[in-house]
């Protein structure tokens, strides 16, 4: 569906005057929530999609995702008239000032490097349909020395007489908490700005930036380095957690405690110190094979050589889980119930691309399991991404005739469950604790053989 926009007027735009009209191209999970946040910080906006049924469902106030908060945000702003959807990108790009790009850069199919087409598809047709001066603003997570390219391309496709800056301002949203931290971010990164484009910013931003969130202005080439270094950096710190759980199982201690004990340090912090499953979903594991594959490039091969090993790690978690799978129905899971509970990659959201849960579920499927999977959220995606498993509607659903159950993803309603009741629904109780969030002592008192990853001090 098309909104009927303004008439575009040429007109530069003017870092002190009113306030700018905003077009957000791309409404997933980054774009529809950015378009949403800039509207509730008092601007127009125009989110632009090429998909018409994400804009109808947008347009009738439906988000297609699970976000907590975003339904609601989105139907207050809606009903403003600050915010629409459209997929004519011409009309949009004539009426707005500002343009952020909001589009995926996913794994390429080939190598691990980014696929950039659609962020160079949308500043192309940006820039291709300009009317004025305006400022093109990158939040899609690229490879060093994109925004680069990306200027020289704008500089060649602008039209006559039109200014165009392209600059960049990296997103830092954590899904399950996107809301919070696109209104109330914990850092503001502009990259490669003028001083016109910098004060223009920091008036779309000027609400957060009230409210103490500090500003960073860099260049190019920091800006896009930060997302992907953070994202590497969490990543690391989820990979070494797990490396030294391996060292707790050898040596019969138990991570969890010795994970608090760390966190305890301020220079370290609790954060991103669960062992376990690992990580997965849409942005750390391609992000961190993108930077692999970049610092080649560039002839970094220590942080590529890195970097490696923390995928590496990862992805091998996810094997000690099948191997748990395994020794707990007796060295085969031919013809065995498992009850998987947990399908996204993390709680909060309904997202399973590269879900570490899933994976594991898909695998001891195919060594010949009857694999029965419930998530409260991401029931629907995972039926989509992966249709020959079995699926839930209840925990009970998922755990009833199994020879054990594997706690994939820490929602709350797994972690609170009752025990003595799941024990008396199963063929044997055994639970393998995939992300270290059960209470073992209360799981044996109630009958469960109980299992945890670098937990071997707990074993029964």
């Amino acid at each position: 569906m098309n909104d009927v926009l303004d008439t575009p007027v040429r007109r530069p735009f003017d870092p002190t005057g009113p306030a700018p009209r905003i077009a957000v191209l791309g409404t997933g999970y980054l774009g529809a929530t950015h378009a949403v946040a800039m509207a509730q910080l008092g601007m127009e906006v125009v989110g632009v999609d090429t998909d018409p049924h994400k804009v109808e469902m947008l347009t009738a106030g439906k988000v297609p995702f699970y976000e907590p908060g975003l339904p609601e945000l989105l139907s207050e702003q809606m009903a403003t008239g600050r915010l629409r959807f459209t997929t004519d990108v011409a009309e949009a790009v004539g009426w707005a000032d500002v343009h952020f790009v909001c589009v995926g850069t996913p794994q390429s199919k080939t190598s691990h490097a980014a696929d950039l087409r659609y962020v160079e598809a949308v500043t192309t047709a940006i820039t291709e349909n300009l009317t004025h001066d305006a400022l093109i603003v990158g939040k899609s997570t690229v490879p060093v020395g994109t925004a680069a390219r990306l200027r020289t391309l704008v500089a060649r496709e602008a039209p006559a007489g039109v200014r165009a800056e392209l600059v960049w301002n990296p997103e830092f949203l954590r899904e399950g908490k996107a809301v919070a931290d696109t209104l109330h971010p914990d850092r503001i990164v502009l990259g490669g700005t003028s001083s016109d484009a910098e004060a223009l910013l920091r008036r779309v931003y000027a609400g957060p930036i009230a409210e103490g969130s500090p500003v960073v202005v860099c260049d190019l080439p920091t800006a896009e380095l930060v997302k992907v270094s953070a994202n590497a950096f969490l990543a690391t710190k989820i990979s070494f957690i797990n490396a030294i759980s391996g060292v707790c199982e050898a040596a019969g201690a138990d991570v969890t405690v010795l994970a608090d004990a760390l966190g305890h340090d301020v220079r370290i912090g609790r954060q991103f110190l669960d062992a376990g499953l690992g990580f997965g979903g849409g942005c750390l594991p391609k992000d961190i094979r993108a930077l692999m594959y970049r610092a080649n490039e560039l002839g970094a091969g220590r942080a590529a050589a890195l970097l490696q090993q923390v995928d590496e790690i990862n992805m091998g978690q996810r094997q000690s889980v099948i191997d748990l799978a395994v020794q707990a129905c007796g060295g085969s899971v031919l013809n065995r119930r498992i009850g998987v509970l947990g399908a996204a990659f993390k709680p909060h959201t309904d997202d399973v691309r590269d879900s570490p849960a899933l994976n594991v579920a898909a695998a001891l499927h195919l060594r010949g399991a009857q694999v029965t999977v419930y998530d409260p959220e991401a029931g629907d995606t995972a039926r989509a991404m992966f249709p020959t498993l079995g699926y839930a509607t209840s925990v009970d659903e998922a755990v009833e005739g199994t020879d054990v159950i594997l706690v994939l993803t820490e929602w709350d309603e797994f972690i609170q469950a009752d025990p003595a009741h799941l024990a008396l629904l199963t063929h044997q109780p055994a639970v393998i604790d995939a992300r270290g969030r059960l209470d073992a002592a209360r799981w044996r008192s109630a009958g469960w053989t109980f299992t945890g990853l670098g937990r071997a001090a707990l074993a029964a």
